[in-house]
């Protein structure tokens, strides 16, 4: 098993957590406004998820980066490759202000939908990077 191995091996681990703490936070956030938005042991769930999600985003992106550079049959300005560039930096975006907003309004309409802008991005992503059209 070579390195590159070992960097793919790393990049699918990395978006499997991602899409893991996407979905843990769908239930968090989803309890929480069943909940009427306070609990604590919830609350411990969502700071994990955010963490989760962040080593998610970073690792994706930087072995993703690396595979493109290393590997011969792509490069970071495939087509394919730049649109994931794009839609995880629209993903982030939209996690982060879902986060930014929840902590000042709860479990408001705008939290809602900014979580399934980042969750779609995710989605998106994956079948991006699944099926690389134009690769």
């Amino acid at each position: 098993m070579g390195f590159d191995d070992w960097i793919l091996a790393l990049h699918v681990l990395s978006a499997f957590a991602l899409v893991s703490a996407l979905i843990l936070l769908w239930f968090v956030y989803l309890a929480l406004r069943a909940n009427g938005g306070t609990s604590a042991a919830l609350g411990q769930l969502y700071k994990i998820g955010v963490i989760v999600v962040q080593i998610g985003v970073a690792g994706t992106l930087v072995s993703g980066v690396w595979l493109a550079i290393s590997l011969d049959a792509y490069r970071p300005w495939d087509g394919w490759v730049m649109i994931g560039f794009a839609l995880l930096a629209i993903g982030t975006a939209a996690g982060f202000r879902a986060g930014h907003v929840s902590q000042q309004a709860g479990g408001s309409r705008q939290t809602l939908v900014l979580h399934a802008v980042a969750s779609l991005a995710a989605v998106l992503i994956l079948v991006d990077m699944i099926w690389k059209p134009g690769a």
